[in-house]
């Protein structure tokens, strides 16, 4: 029986792991983590991540060929194939600082593996890591090898959360890269042939290591690209009266383009957008490309602005103070159908706020309130480190409380802000929500979900991004 484990069990690899045990019941894959609190929760009935589909994909296979424990060591040294999936933050101090990715936890993994394997293994970069990590990897594993051979394998993921397990039952495609050597080779095929249990062979790519650990930056900031590009278009419609979603509508029907990640928001997070981006920045600026790395550079600065111009048309708009004022915060997580907060726009939205003395009301139906304290709390960078490694119990701000309901959330403010696309947020009572809000009662749609004509005959007054202005807001620009 061909054994796979997987280390680290977070967004990539407890769903991975879940969907390549259910696909392939003659494999037994075991999902192993220091933090025994996260194994807990995988082996219980409310697992650590929500994820569409994942309870139930867990739930067939758990106790049978798919196991989640905390003995790393003896799972490592017993497995075919080791999959790395552990985090790699981008470094807060030295070289490289805010840019560079923090390989700590991938180099002591790695020396763990050398430490304990017994017997031949393929070791798959499953993080996502920048171009030559695998070079790195594969040096630490062959100096400390005792006669064992080890094989690199980078097989990316292109997961988008919300979507994962649907992602991982119908892939666009599958990126195996390797050494091109018969060895590398013998081992791509190893790896190819688990995915080829489900996958069509024609949607499975091979290439070489470098290729495939640079397929998976490019993919994340040509994304991340279009939608700077779209926010961008954005507030150029709100200077000219143009309306974004039907210029996004006539730009996506040009097959060339087409319409995917083309709507305008408040800016785009999730663990990877930026995170890769300053990575492919760095790894441009080591080899002597500045012009290449300042073009990427404008991606996260187009984000940046378009969360601080949020702010400030909330600020603007009401009279140019939200001090001791009650905003609530519709939608904490970066998107809708996950619970993930990291590098949400909500965070540097409610610190904008707070900033300005207002008092917060937030409600997200999957994001609880320690998480959102943490998160409110926590310096940059601080969440891709392990949990066990982050600031312990977050200082609660007095100035924030979260809610279990939009209603209570919304009621006695003077303001509402939709950070999150949730679909309960398109059927709220929003006469109701009016009836108990103070006057005037803004919306402030950074998701542009809400019906703009039924709000304003409500008498909301209304900010959509990249949308014909209100008429109270023109005279208030969002200077940023």
């Amino acid at each position: 029986m061909v054994k796979i484990c997987c280390i680290g069990a977070g967004y990539v690899g407890g769903p991975t792991m879940a969907v390549i045990a259910l696909k392939c019941p003659e494999i037994q894959v075991a999902v192993v983590d220091i933090s025994v609190p996260r194994i807990s929760a995988w082996n219980s009935d409310t697992l650590p991540i929500y994820e569409p589909g994942l309870d139930e994909v867990v739930k067939k296979c758990r106790g049978k060929n798919l196991f989640f424990s905390s003995d790393v060591e003896k799972h490592v040294s017993e497995a075919d194939i080791v999959f790395v999936s552990v985090n790699t933050p981008t470094k807060t101090q030295g070289l490289g600082a805010g840019k560079a990715a923090d390989l700590t936890y991938w180099e002591s993994a790695a020396r763990m593996i050398a430490d304990v394997s017994k017997s031949n293994k393929i070791v798959v970069e499953k993080s996502t890591v920048p171009v030559k990590t695998a070079e790195a990897i594969e040096k630490i594993l062959t100096h400390n090898s005792k006669g064992i051979n080890f094989q690199i394998l980078s097989n990316p993921e292109f997961l988008a959360e919300g979507t994962a397990i649907q992602d991982l039952f119908e892939p666009d495609r599958v990126l195996i890269g390797g050494r091109e050597t018969p060895e590398g080779q013998k081992a791509i095929k190893a790896l190819r042939d688990v995915y080829a249990h489900w996958v069509p062979m024609d949607r499975i790519i091979c290439t070489n290591l470098w290729s495939a650990e640079l397929s998976k930056l490019a993919a994340n900031a040509f994304l991340a690209q279009r939608i700077s590009s779209v926010n961008a278009m954005s507030a150029l419609c709100e200077a000219t009266g143009a309306d974004v979603s039907q210029v996004s509508h006539a730009v996506g029907k040009d097959t060339r383009i087409g319409p995917k990640f083309l709507n305008a928001s408040v800016g785009f997070g999730g663990s990877c957008f930026q995170k890769d981006i300053l990575n492919l920045v760095y790894i441009c600026e080591c080899n002597g490309l500045p012009e290449v790395a300042n073009y990427w550079k404008q991606v996260i600065k187009v984000n940046d602005y378009r969360k601080a111009r949020f702010v400030n048309r909330i600020v603007s708009s009401m009279f140019n103070t939200v001090s001791g004022k009650k905003i609530a915060i519709l939608g904490f997580a970066f998107k809708k159908d996950t619970g993930d907060t990291r590098e949400t726009p909500a965070i540097d939205v409610c610190k904008g706020l707070l900033g300005d003395k207002a008092m917060l009301s937030i409600y997200d139906p999957q994001v609880s309130e320690e998480q959102i304290q943490r998160d409110l709390s926590m310096n940059k960078f601080d969440w891709d480190h392990p949990v066990h490694l982050q600031p312990t119990s977050p200082s609660s701000m007095k100035q924030v409380s979260v809610v279990w309901d939009a209603y209570a959330a919304t009621k006695d403010a003077h303001g509402i802000c939709i950070l999150t696309e949730w679909d309960e947020f398109k059927t709220l009572d929003y006469q109701k929500i009016y009836d108990n809000m103070q006057k005037p009662a803004f919306v402030f749609d950074g998701r542009n979900i809400v019906d703009v004509a039924k709000l304003r005959e409500i008498g909301f007054i209304v900010y959509s991004i990249g949308k014909p202005l209100d008429e109270w807001l023109k005279d208030m620009p969002a200077v940023a």
